[in-house]
Formats: structure tokens, C-alpha cells, sequence
């Protein structure tokens, strides 16, 4: 490790919070070999992850500039993204579940979060505390949670997304982040389980993840929002501009990809695939 590195757990699965040598305000946070989140202090509206930024795009498509949110945040770590609409959407609540006390407190004491900015943790996993929250409470369900380097079993079956559908206000969104590489075995079983509960779905993805070469992040957005093709559109178009762009599937061209895959339940849950060896440093 690195001397300025800061430290909250060492050992075979350390986490620890490491300066960006370009920015005094920006940290990243590493959770054993996983680059979990990158916070700028000073500037919470630079998202330096690809597939956090297209989280993002999604949400402001889909609502107007500025206006407030209800959010729910299924994995906390660094609060990347609470911060980002803490600062674009001022007034807004979110509550972000996190089982790591020790992670968050870390994290709120050398990444403090701004004054009244309306975000609440709660030390609880997903499948623990989403049967405690209302029905129809948020606009915004954003699922980014990793057990080490994986998507736990327990939050992509048929009765998770039961519970999150039911958070979620009518025309409100659930985005999610998992990480696969094709043919897309695990992603495929996900989007038949939101196709099963949700009208609209569709899938971001970088062109070399979609064609199988790389193992990479996968953005998915389901909701009951009559969505057209301007949806898909606007989406596609702040995909589309960064260095590297994301791709936009939807209607046909999803079908073609879920084929007949069947939707995961509690009874055959299976985490997302783990990252291949040489992506982690270990090969």
C-alpha cells in the first residue's frame, strides 16, 4: 500500500481510501481488489466512473432539471451518487442501505457529507431493508451493491424485485448495476426477472462488453413509465458522448438477448459471475 493511502481494514480483503495525486479533494475508495467508488469533495458532480455517470443520464432523463427526488440507494460505500443528487436536485431524501457500519462511519469522517444534504444510511443489506420501507416511496431505486467483487445472490430474484417494484411511485425507476461478460448468462436471468415485474427494460453497456470482450459493467433500467423511443433516445444520446460510449438495447434487441432465459428466485439465487483473474491483478 501506498504511505498517503488511509486505511480502515487491512488483511487478505482490505479497504482503503487512496488521494487522487491529480485532485486534493478526490479520493478512491478500494474495497480488496475492487475499485468501489471515487469522490470529489469539492466537486460532486464529476462522476469519474463510466457507469456511474450513465446511473446518472437515466435519472435526468427521466426527470426534470433540479426537481427533488425520493431516492433509495440499495449499497452505500463511497456515496457517490447521493452526493451527486444532493448537489443537482437540492431538497431532495434519499436513504441509502448499507450494511457496513464500519465502512460508512469511515467514509462519513474522512468524505463528510455536505449540510442538510438530505441523506440518511441505514445499516442494513437490501433484502433486510427494503420490506421496512413504505410502498411508493421512491422515484428512484438505484441497486450498486457488491459483496467483494459480486452482486449478491439475494438482490436480483424474483421477490427482490417484488419489493422494489413496490417502493417504487408510480412512473419512478430502478437502475441497476451488475457486472457481467457475454453471453450473458447471469444478466440475461436478470432482465427476464425485471421483464417479469416492470413494462419498460432496457441495458447500457460499453460495445466490448456487449460483444463479449471484456467483462465489464452492465447498466439496467426497468420501470412502469410509458416510455417511446424519446426515452431511449435522450438516453442514448449522454451515452453516447463520453470517450468511451455506452450502447442503449431495448425492445427487439433485447428480446433477441433475454431469449428464453428464466427469471432467478430465492430458491436458485446465484451471485454475479466473479471477474476473471488477469482483471483483478491475480493472474
Amino acid at each position: 500500500m501506498r504511505g498517503d493511502e488511509l486505511v480502515l481494514r487491512g488483511g487478505a480483503d482490505p479497504v482503503v481510501l487512496v488521494p487522487d495525486p491529480a485532485r486534493r479533494s478526490a479520493f478512491l475508495l478500494r474495497v480488496g481488489t475492487t475499485d468501489q467508488s471515487y469522490v470529489d469533495l469539492e466537486d460532486p458532480l464529476r462522476l469519474e466512473f463510466d457507469y456511474v455517470q450513465r446511473i446518472a443520464d437515466v435519472v435526468d432523463a427521466l426527470f426534470e432539471p433540479g426537481a427533488t427526488l425520493r431516492a433509495v440507494h440499495v449499497g452505500g460505500a463511497g456515496l457517490t451518487l447521493p452526493r451527486y443528487v444532493a448537489a443537482t436536485r437540492p431538497g431532495s431524501v434519499q436513504t441509502v442501505l448499507e450494511p457496513d457500519e464500519e465502512l460508512t462511519d469511515f467514509v462519513r469522517a474522512r468524505l463528510p457529507l455536505p449540510r442538510a444534504s438530505g441523506i440518511k444510511v441505514r445499516a442494513v443489506d437490501g433484502r433486510s431493508g427494503l420490506p421496512a420501507l413504505r410502498d411508493e416511496i421512491a422515484d428512484v431505486v438505484v441497486l450498486d451493491a457488491f459483496a467483494g467483487a459480486q452482486v449478491p445472490a439475494g438482490l436480483t430474484t424474483e421477490e427482490a424485485f417484488a419489493d422494489l417494484h413496490r417502493v417504487l411511485r408510480p412512473g419512478g425507476v430502478l437502475v441497476l448495476n451488475v457486472t457481467d461478460r457475454g453471453p450473458f448468462a447471469y444478466t440475461r436471468r436478470v432482465l427476464a426477472g425485471l421483464r417479469a415485474r416492470f413494462g419498460v427494460v432496457g441495458l447500457c453497456a460499453e460495445p466490448s462488453t456487449l460483444k463479449g470482450r471484456r467483462f465489464g459493467n452492465v447498466v439496467l433500467v426497468a420501470t412502469d413509465r410509458p416510455a417511446g423511443v424519446d426515452l431511449w433516445t435522450t438516453i442514448a444520446d449522454r451515452a453516447g458522448r463520453p470517450p468511451f460510449p455506452y450502447r442503449v438495447l431495448h425492445g427487439a434487441r433485447l428480446d433477441q438477448l433475454v431469449g428464453g432465459a428464466r427469471p432467478f428466485t430465492d430458491e436458485d439465487a446465484a451471485p454475479s459471475p466473479p471477474p476473471p483473474a488477469d482483471l483483478l491483478g491475480l493472474g
